[in-house]
């Protein structure tokens, strides 16, 4: 027996085990053969990792776009309940007082209109202040802030004084400035605007949409001026 015989038969025999434990069989340890290379048995190509990061890109913006039209529309159905609960409360307080809220001392509810008048300018004075579509100005949060009063009670706005009687309780997160402390200036929608509120109609017949009373939120829309915009209102009428 020569010894090239010997080494043949080891050989034949370690390959014989190699295949088995490329089999699957446990509690043996897998050689490499030839050929096998770390780059070709354990990592990723450039074209793999790039694959993977658009894939991760696309799902985390499809992400993002789904959140922020699931908190629109959380902050809307938000809106009209409060809308609707607020304007059950004037139905109350008119129950009472034979009167809808109305500020007579300084009209700031008759100054507001829902409804913008496109021959303002020819008036003298122009009536109704064409400021409807933009929440930030006074109008809003002076017409707002009496609606406040009339229906919490708190006509002072320091959050606990309380001066008649009360038809509706305001969270903390409804009124401005938010976090439940601070003279209050307004209610605060649930886009961080005033609420509009308006008894135009009833100061002048040709204005605002309701005889009764206009509650409306802007819904956040981005523009201050345009009139298409009051189609995304959020609104009793």
């Amino acid at each position: 027996m020569s010894i090239p015989q010997a080494f043949d038969i080891n050989a034949s025999t370690t390959s014989a085990q190699d295949r088995a434990c490329r089999g699957g069989r446990a509690g043996c340890k897998i050689l490499p053969i030839a050929g096998d290379t770390p780059a070709t048995t354990t990592a990723f190509s450039l074209v793999e990792l790039l694959v993977v990061i658009t894939i991760i890109i696309i799902l985390a913006g499809l992400i993002l776009s789904t959140m922020g039209y699931v908190r629109k529309k959380g902050a809307r159905a938000r809106a009209e309940t409060e809308i609707a609960a607020m304007s059950a409360a004037c139905e109350s307080y008119k129950a009472d007082n034979g009167i809808y809220p109305r500020d007579t001392t300084n009209n700031t509810t008759d100054n507001l209109a829902a409804l913008t008048d496109p021959n303002y300018a020819g008036k003298t004075p122009p009536d109704p202040l064409p400021t409807s579509y933009d929440p930030t100005v006074t109008a809003y949060s002076f017409a707002s802030f009496y609606l406040y009063g009339q229906l919490s009670g708190n006509t002072n706005g320091d959050r606990s004084t309380q001066s008649q009687k009360a038809y509706f309780s305001f969270k903390p997160n409804m009124l401005s400035p938010s976090g439940g402390t601070g003279t209050v200036t307004a209610i605060r929608d649930p886009f961080g605007n005033s609420y509009g509120y308006s008894t135009a109609q009833q100061a002048n017949s040709s204005n605002g949409f309701n005889p009764t009373f206009d509650l409306w939120s802007t819904a956040g829309t981005p523009n201050a001026t345009d009139a298409a915009y009051e189609k995304a209102w959020i609104k009793n009428w």
